[in-house]
């Protein structure tokens, strides 16, 4: 099985003083049901340790995940700038998730946009993309960031996903890993960009 590195969303609990990372075994399932052995990326790597554990590792793909919002966790913020940096170095491929995707949009100079009605929600998306979508994001892409094609849009003209015009990168603003039964349409456009 091909490695993928996945980023963790950043939880306090205060009652323990603890800070942890955190990954939907979800995602972790999602990843092994379309072929691919997850791995977890610590949070308290720093830009020079980052490229070492990559180089150690060297994933075959690197998964944005969901959760936190951009500039709550900069740690976080960091980690994953460092991450798009080494894919685009290395050609290496990445699928943003939801924050992943707003990631890559902040990366790219993007900049992001409050929207409503996008949380705990279903709703269709058109375009290349096609089909019913969960929904859980308070932020959405001001506009396609520089470097990027649109893939799909909600009804309300937010922008659903993604791709880069070079690199071997796409951004969904859904959770593949949030329904009851992984889509056929997400494991196997996840297969084709990782391949």
């Amino acid at each position: 099985m091909k490695l993928v590195a996945i980023s963790q969303r950043v939880e306090v609990f205060t009652k323990y003083n603890e800070v942890r990372d955190v990954l939907d075994q979800r995602l972790n399932s999602f990843c092994i049901t379309a072929g691919y052995l997850p791995v977890p990326i610590p949070n308290v790597l720093d830009e020079k340790i980052i490229k070492q554990w990559l180089t150690y590792l060297q994933p075959s793909a690197i998964i944005l995940s969901g959760g936190n919002n951009i500039g709550e966790i900069q740690k976080r913020d960091s980690v994953e700038k460092n991450l798009l940096n080494y894919a685009q170095d290395k050609n290496c491929p990445v699928l943003g998730i939801c924050r992943g995707m707003q990631m890559m949009t902040c990366w790219a100079g993007g900049s992001l946009k409050p929207v409503q009605g996008h949380v705990g929600d279903r709703h269709n998306i058109t375009g290349e993309i096609n089909g019913k979508v969960n929904s859980f994001h308070n932020f959405s892409a001001s506009e396609c960031p520089s470097g990027f094609i649109t893939l799909a849009t909600s009804g309300d003209g937010e922008i659903e996903a993604f791709r880069h015009e070079i690199l071997p990168w796409e951004g969904w603003m859904w959770h593949p890993e949030r329904e009851p039964t992984y889509h056929e349409r997400d494991l196997t456009r996840m297969q084709n960009l990782f391949s």
